[in-house]
């Protein structure tokens, strides 16, 4: 990616949690290569057994590059990071995780909790036109706040109906047939493969503008990728993320997904 020439220096030799993971897109000669150039990095998963990752175990055991040291594996939700004190960290990864979290703006919360100042997350989301979302519609800023407010809990099933209605399974061949889909959708706490909310590029900016991060780069990759880095800040007042508000941004015009071209009602940019 683009972004990483430009954001690299941020991140080489630094300390760093990822939520979910490992995952490929971090890995050397991948999109985002941050694993063996980063000081040291930690981990937290939701589940000591999940589909992704097989059993894992607590302690220094999160081994993510061959030629590093594992770094500390915590299990714990990634809404709830009370055992990481504030400021742990210099940055925080996450691939293809916060879809999977039924409250998305606790999370990052927490996640920002965690980085020191100046900090940076890297989030890489699907975008919904290159997955097995494609049949349905983008969740609003406005719900993820409502979650926030009302502190939806990871038990949450409220989308399930729609899902197990547009749900492209021809995209999802894992997931089996319908009957298997909707057997594992409603024992979603326990397995955490639902997608709960829908994203596309302006969405995502969006979330990451109203969590009063200062946006460096927004990056669209196809299958379904889309990259933001972002740097928490001491001095709110002193955001300027105009630059990636609104529908005629570059970026978007450029993206390869229809969803992101589309004119729509303006981002609130006082959010």
């Amino acid at each position: 990616m683009r972004s990483f020439q430009v954001c690299k220096k941020l991140l080489i030799g630094k300390m760093g949690l990822e939520i979910g993971g490992p995952t490929y897109l971090f890995m050397q000669d991948n999109l985002f290569p941050i694993y063996n150039l980063c000081k040291k990095l930690d981990n937290c998963n939701f589940s000591s057994n999940t589909i992704w990752e097989g059993i894992i175990e607590e302690g220094s055991t999160f081994q993510y590059d061959k030629g590093c040291n594992p770094g500390k594996q915590y299990i714990a939700e990634a809404v709830d990071l009370n055992m990481i004190s504030s400021g742990a960290y210099d940055f925080v990864l996450s691939s293809h995780t916060i879809e999977h979290i039924a409250n998305p703006l606790r999370a990052l919360s927490e996640w920002t909790r965690v980085l020191k100042e100046d900090g940076i997350i890297v989030l890489i989301v699907p975008h919904k036109d290159g997955t097995f979302d494609h049949r349905r519609p983008i969740t609003s800023l406005e719900h993820l706040i409502q979650d926030f407010e009302r502190g939806t809990t990871e038990e949450d099933l409220s989308h399930l109906q729609e899902i197990l209605a547009l749900h492209d399974l021809e995209r999802d061949p894992k997931a089996g047939d319908f009957q298997a889909f909707s057997k594992r959708s409603e024992e979603n706490f326990i397995n955490r493969c639902l997608h709960h909310h829908v994203f596309d590029t302006k969405l995502v900016v969006n979330v990451v503008h109203h969590m009063k991060l200062q946006i460096y780069a927004v990056e669209i990759v196809l299958p379904y990728h889309i990259l933001i880095i972002a740097q928490k800040s001491s001095n709110e007042k002193s955001l300027s993320n105009q630059y990636f508000l609104g529908d005629k941004v570059e970026f978007l015009q450029k993206s390869p997904f229809p969803s992101d071209f589309k004119v729509g009602p303006l981002m609130d940019e006082e959010t």
